[in-house]
């Protein structure tokens, strides 16, 4: 049987979602209504919210994650990026994701394209302009791999601090989140 991707595709946004769910924040699936978010999380009272979009690979076999062009967009501080990397069902791999907010993964795949741009191919021959943009995953680098993500594995922390709300000290955002979830408010 061929493999087929989208398989993968749709079981890593659940993958990542339950991740979030085991972290205590509340995160469902936009099931390609949301042109830019995979996952919408916030937290228990609902007064933060946060965007994810999921890109899969598959631990030690892929080197690369392929991402579009919108990945060289800022989208702000309340958008991330999770490339998850979802193991084969035979493999040994284990399960890792990767957690990048916008600002920085933008940064990333603009940079390491601009170099893949500039460098000469195999052949001495000037590359052309594509819509895709590879993402090395670790260990892996490319030779236009400028930027690495190495410091974003299980960075599930970044989120968390994303659908907090500041403004409440802890004491009072347990206290709203009671009342929200007791329909008081």
């Amino acid at each position: 049987m061929a493999e087929d991707k989208s398989h993968r595709g749709a079981s890593s946004q659940f993958f990542v979602a339950g991740e979030l769910c085991r972290r205590g924040l509340v995160a469902v699936l936009t099931l390609g209504n949301c042109p830019n978010t995979d996952v919408l999380v916030s937290n228990k009272a609902g007064t933060r919210f946060a965007h994810v979009q999921v890109k899969t690979y598959r631990p030690g076999r892929d080197k690369t994650v392929s991402v579009g062009t919108k990945a060289e967009r800022d989208y702000g501080s309340a958008f991330f990026w999770v490339l998850a990397g979802i193991p084969e069902i035979e493999s040994s791999a284990g399960w890792e994701y990767y957690v990048v907010p916008s600002i920085e993964f933008s940064k990333i795949v603009l940079a390491n394209h601009q170099f893949w741009m500039e460098t000469p191919g195999k052949k001495g021959q000037a590359h052309n302009e594509s819509k895709v943009r590879a993402v090395a995953v670790p260990p892996a680098k490319t030779p236009y791999t400028l930027h690495s993500i190495d410091d974003y594995l299980e960075r599930w922390d970044l989120i968390i601090a994303a659908c907090t709300d500041a403004s409440l000290c802890s004491e009072k955002q347990k206290e709203l989140e009671e009342l929200l979830m007791e329909g008081d408010v």
